[in-house]
């Protein structure tokens, strides 16, 4: 008799680690853009808003495509939906080279863009299958075990956003005879040309590597068989999209899901500002990020272990709480130890995608496609409120406080929605035994 409460049967381990490897990829393209912001900024000596066009292109490509997305795995099937995945991810890193012959900004906006085309379709696709694979007692545990393996792609992004683009732009590289850092705006047009020339091109190069290695991961899931666990054609997508609406549980859940990628992201990207603000570099910003990933990625595992014995619901809350205490230091805390509230957050935010999403799928029967669809589009949070963050950071300080310090009201804010969603969802699910 088959153990109900088993994580993983043995008929689905192939698929599940090469799915699993998916969420590795998307995680080491989300945390190589990140810092990306910083970099535009100098190198293309751009506002704190604009340069976050970055992000609002990279998770607006989410929002653009995740319906049609979650059409497309219905219509056909999610590996099929992987593969033009992959395809379209590929395209857009690749599309990084002519961007930097061009040196243009908009360009490699559009490149990002059509990049997270792909990621759309892997997101949309990929959680629905990992939770498909197996029992639905089981099914946030699993998700929670597959996402594990995306912030090891972040933290693998971050050491290469740190070590070979960060540390190597020569924009950061220019010092008077005091030793004092000579702002890139300042220098001659001649110096700035040379220097835009070369950063761009290391900007441009872990983009190219990372469009080769998705054509390489492409070819493999092309070739290997993989089980139609979950896609249905029969089912007519007006008719999902009316009775998701109707469910009070998926839908605060996607709001749930806006707020917390926007914390995400909010506390990823601006931690480099964050530290330059004390006076640290971009170079050790990034370190203090990569603390930050360590961190997530512990926790993440912890956590997917506290799974089996407390409720998802209550644990989300309890999480969230947590973020809203470090959140709450980093805004008021103006020194180092603000800058430690903030890498602690992320013990906090490691375990809330996957729980989000398997709650808010847990009791959507047969529209999971596209209520995963619902939820990726939730990722546009990462698009609109790094943005409305950065307007506060141009304005350098906010009362007694450095504006940078100020802006993570937003995130703390964030978190107080996911809390009161953990609450909303334990009280409804849990409780009534749904």
């Amino acid at each position: 008799m088959k153990n109900p409460s088993k994580l993983l049967e043995k008929k689905y381990l192939v698929p599940f680690v090469l799915i699993t490897s998916l969420f590795a990829l998307w995680g080491f393209a989300n945390d190589i853009t990140n810092p990306m912001v910083a970099a535009f900024k100098t190198v293309m000596e751009l506002t704190h808003t604009k340069a976050t066009l970055i992000q609002f292109a990279f998770y607006g490509g989410y929002a653009t495509m995740a319906i049609p997305a979650a059409l497309f795995a219905q219509k056909y099937s999610y590996k099929k939906g992987i593969l033009l995945g992959l395809g379209l991810y590929a395209t857009g890193a690749l599309l990084f080279y002519p961007a930097a012959q061009f040196q243009m900004f908009s360009f490699f906006v559009g490149s990002l863009y059509i990049l997270t085309f792909g990621l759309a379709f892997l997101e949309t696709t990929a959680n629905p299958f990992i939770l498909s694979l197996g029992t639905q007692e089981t099914s946030t545990r699993r998700l929670n075990l597959a996402q594990s393996f995306n912030p090891m792609g972040s933290f693998l992004g971050m050491i290469v956003a740190a070590k070979v683009v960060l540390a190597n732009l020569d924009a950061d590289k220019h010092f008077d005879e005091l030793g004092n850092k000579i702002d890139f705006s300042s220098l001659d047009e001649m110096t700035k040309a040379t220097d835009r020339l070369h950063d761009l091109a290391i900007i441009r190069d872990p983009y190219v590597a990372l469009g080769l290695v998705v054509l390489v991961m492409l070819v493999v899931i092309a070739v290997v068989k993989m089980p139609d666990t979950a896609h249905q054609t029969h089912i007519h997508p007006l008719q999902s999209m009316k009775r998701l609406l109707k469910n009070k549980v998926y839908r605060s859940g996607v709001i749930a899901q806006i707020a917390y990628v926007a914390a995400q992201i909010m506390c990823w990207t601006f931690i480099i500002q964050y530290a330059e603000n004390l006076g640290l570099t971009k170079e050790a910003g990034q370190y203090h990020n990569m603390v930050a990933m360590g961190l997530f990625i512990v926790s993440r595992l912890a956590s997917t272990i506290i799974l089996k014995y407390v409720n998802a619901s209550r644990l989300l809350m309890w999480f969230a709480l947590g973020g809203i205490v470090t959140t709450t230091g980093a805004i008021l805390i103006v020194g180092l130890p603000g800058l430690y509230c903030l890498v602690a957050t992320s013990v906090f935010m490691s375990l809330m995608f996957p729980t989000i999403y398997g709650i808010a799928l847990g009791n959507v029967g047969q529209d999971t496609t596209m209520g995963s669809a619902g939820l990726v589009m939730a990722i546009v949070g990462g698009a609109i409120m790094p943005m409305l963050q950065a307007m506060i950071i141009d304005f350098e300080t906010v009362g007694w406080l450095p504006a940078v310090n100020a802006s993570f009201i937003l995130p703390m804010l964030c978190f107080v929605v996911i809390a009161i969603y953990g609450h909303y969802s334990y009280k409804k699910l849990a409780v009534n035994n749904i």
